[in-house]
């Protein structure tokens, strides 16, 4: 399923801006950034996969020249970035995703995920057509353990301590996206454009989640409207960028 509810501006990396607290953000008008996964009954996509095109998709909507200065979406998101950041999932097969695809939007496809992301629209204000999807239903499952993802490739570590339905960790892993988006400089977000957002999701084993947290790479920490408490920390963005940028842990 799932409806996330995060704050923050962007580039803020004094703390993270996906956390909870009350702020003036939340006197904004309130928009989302809607994120539809096909799920057709004879060949849902592994969960794995649906995380990865998920966190794709967000990118390449960050990235696209529509969603900037006068672009046709610019202002749709300005507006979502002033506001609390809110990603909701839903799910659609079959008429619904022909219906979907007839919208604005850009369609993101994985190894066999397929996920279209959507630019911002109003909390109360979803198009017809996506205001009917489901949000329930999306739980997924990876029919083999994922491999240690390839050496270099940014990764969005899960919290291994959290049971989050598929829709929820969709959304999860694309607010880690968008935070490592916000802080990488110029350079190294061309380079990750021009390698198609190529990026892994995974679970991080325990004393790894503890070292991650405290590593000073972005951290999501969720609203708690759904799913989790308030406050928990849901992914951390690991991308190879960010890291060189960090200071050593003091011994």
């Amino acid at each position: 399923m799932t409806s996330t509810e995060s704050a923050g501006p962007p580039g803020n990396s004094s703390s993270s801006p996906f956390r909870h607290g009350e702020s003036d953000r939340d006197a904004a008008p309130q928009f989302v950034l809607p994120l539809v996964v096909r799920m057709e009954r004879a060949e849902p996509p592994a969960r794995t996969d649906a995380l990865e095109t998920a966190a794709r998709a967000v990118l390449v909507l960050l990235a696209d020249e529509r969603a900037a200065g006068d672009g046709p979406w610019a202002q749709a998101v300005r507006d979502w970035q002033d506001a609390r950041i809110r990603k909701v999932v839903r799910r659609a097969r079959g008429a619904e995703w022909r219906r979907a695809e007839a919208l604005p939007g850009i369609t993101v496809v994985g190894d066999g995920a397929e996920v279209r992301v959507f630019p911002p629209v109003p909390l109360d204000g979803w198009p017809k057509d996506l205001a009917r999807l489901q949000v329930s239903g999306t739980e997924l499952d990876d029919p083999e353990p994922p491999a240690a993802p390839t050496e270099g490739l940014p990764v969005l570590w899960l919290n291994p301590g959290l049971e989050m339905s598929a829709g929820k960790e969709m959304a999860q892993t694309g607010h880690g996206a968008q935070l490592a988006w916000w802080e990488l400089p110029e350079e190294a977000r061309t380079a990750w454009r021009e390698a198609g957002f190529a990026l892994a999701v995974r679970s991080a084993e325990p004393a790894q989640w503890a070292e991650l947290t405290r590593s000073g790479l972005p951290v999501v920490r969720d609203a708690g409207f759904t799913e989790v408490v308030p406050g928990s920390c849901t992914v951390v963005a690991d991308h190879p960028a960010l890291r060189r940028a960090l200071p050593p842990l003091p011994q």
